[in-house]
Order: structure tokens, then sequence, then C-alpha cells
């Protein structure tokens, strides 16, 4: 017999508070080649995801596949190194199953972090954006199907997305650390190829300033459950169009983990600011 989702939620937050009784106040997936913000967490409780009910393990490189419980500049962390992908074959529901299990932890604020190709012609590799609003061109969502009470509404507002307090902080923080942060649209597309140059001038008409294959549905399944979402794109390359050079997940990999230096500098100073404490229930 299949288990419910609510079920098998309750069962992976069980399990992670059976391990720690860390009580996060804010939860961050990180993207390609960016686990090395992990390396700043203090007290460390590590949970490889094959350890958790009802996860499996990560298949691309950059994505390391461990959840990492500690201390960040003081501030309750819950941390998860890896994502899954739509394009790796897996049901929206699993791809948005560590969405929501840390989301059911009692965490207040999500910091989505992508490697992401810049459609903005302003943009260059190893710049850092805010997301503050996205275009799914998915062609799914994670809350297709029957509803769950348990989790949300069935209709769910997004017109914020990401959160505008939290994109405020952000911004404050890169001017307070003299980091170069745009701000912008993201745009979700299925994968695994890269786009053409004929896609990326739609996308470019269509409003996006930054292109990847993660995110949306992760910021959906947040905001479903009424979690603030905060998001941060590492622009790794120009879009296809843009450049004369081929597109390669090796490139993302290199421009991504420099990235990660300049991402790293900026939690430090804007995840304080991003605590948010109207109540703590989790799941």
């Amino acid at each position: 017999m299949q288990i419910p989702i609510y079920q098998k939620i309750k069962e992976a937050v069980q399990s992670i508070k059976n391990n720690s009784s860390i009580e996060p106040e804010v939860g961050i997936i990180l993207g390609s080649g960016l686990g090395s913000f992990a390396e700043k967490i203090e007290n460390q409780v590590v949970i490889p995801y094959t350890e958790i009910p009802h996860f499996h393990g990560t298949s691309i490189e950059g994505h390391a596949g461990k959840m990492i419980l500690g201390s960040f500049r003081g501030i309750s962390i819950a941390c998860l190194q890896g994502r899954f992908h739509f394009y790796e074959g897996y049901p929206m529901e699993d791809v948005v199953f560590p969405t929501r299990m840390i989301c059911g932890l009692g965490i207040q604020t999500l910091i989505l972090t992508n490697a992401a190709g810049g459609v903005n012609t302003r943009f260059r590799p190893g710049d850092l954006m805010v997301i503050e609003d996205h275009l799914n061109l998915m062609g799914d969502n994670p809350l297709r199907g029957s509803q769950v009470a348990h989790l949300g509404p069935r209709f769910p507002d997004l017109s914020e997305a990401y959160s505008k307090t939290c994109v405020e902080a952000l911004i404050n923080s890169a001017k307070e650390t003299g980091l170069l942060l745009h701000r912008g649209v993201y745009a979700g597309l299925l994968g695994p190829t890269y786009e053409t140059p004929a896609e990326i001038k739609m996308l470019r008409t269509l409003g996006a300033d930054a292109v990847g294959m993660s995110t949306v549905p992760e910021s959906i399944a947040a905001n479903h459950l009424g979690v603030r979402v905060a998001g941060i794109s590492c622009i790794t390359n120009l879009a296809a169009g843009l450049s004369t050079q081929k597109l390669t997940h090796q490139e993302v990999m290199e421009t991504s983990k420099m990235s990660a230096k300049k991402l790293t500098e900026l939690l430090e100073n804007a995840i304080p600011k991003l605590v948010h404490r109207p109540n703590k229930e989790g799941l």
C-alpha cells in the first residue's frame, strides 16, 4: 500500500529529530558546486540522504547528498548539500520531498541557491543574483494531483514567491559587504539539455534574467507550507547565443566553486537578518 505523502514527511522529520536535538530556524538548499558553504557550519550533525526515510542518493556531480544541522553565525541551521532534479526522472513529489522535510523541521525561512545561466546581457560569470520572481516553464507543478490538506491550500498564492523582506535583507547585506548583487527573474526549465540560442531569446522576451533546471518546484512547495523563501542564483556562464563558448557542466562546476566564496560571504552577513520567529510548529 502506498504511504501518504504527509506520513512520509513525518517519518523523515522524526528520523532527523532522532539524530539531532537542533531545532533549525533557517534552511538552505545548496546547488551545483556550492556545497563548500556547509564547511562554515559549526557543531555539525551530518546525515547522509540515504539514511533519511524516503530519500535517495544524489546522482549529479556537485551534489554531495548530505544533510547538515548545526550553527551558523549563532543561528540554528539545516543545510541540504545537493538536490533532486526533475530531469533525472524522479516524480515531482520526490523532487520536492527534501524541501517539505526541511520545512517540516520548523524552519521559518528557506534559502534556495542554484547555478544558473545568465540571460541578462549585463551579467557575467561569477556574479550573484537575488531571485525576485520566477517563470515555471518545467511543464509540471509539485502541487498537481490530489490535495493534501495538511500541507496547505488547494490554490496557494504566489504573488510573493520570494519574500520581499528576504530580498531586501540580501540586497542590504550585499551593500554592507561590498558585493555586487543583481536582482532578477529566474526561469526554471526541465532540462537536461542546455537551452538553444532561440530559446534564450524567447526567455529574454518573457522577462527572464537567469535560467536553470531547479529551484522553482522547491519555492512552490515551501510557499505552500507557509515558509518564507529567499533565492540566490550564482551565474556560472553566459546563456547560449551570448558567447561563442560551448556550454558544459564542467564550466558550471568550476565557476560555481568560485562563486561559492561570494555566496558564503553574502550569507554570513544575511542569515542573521533572515531569521523570522512568529512561531515554530513544524510537522
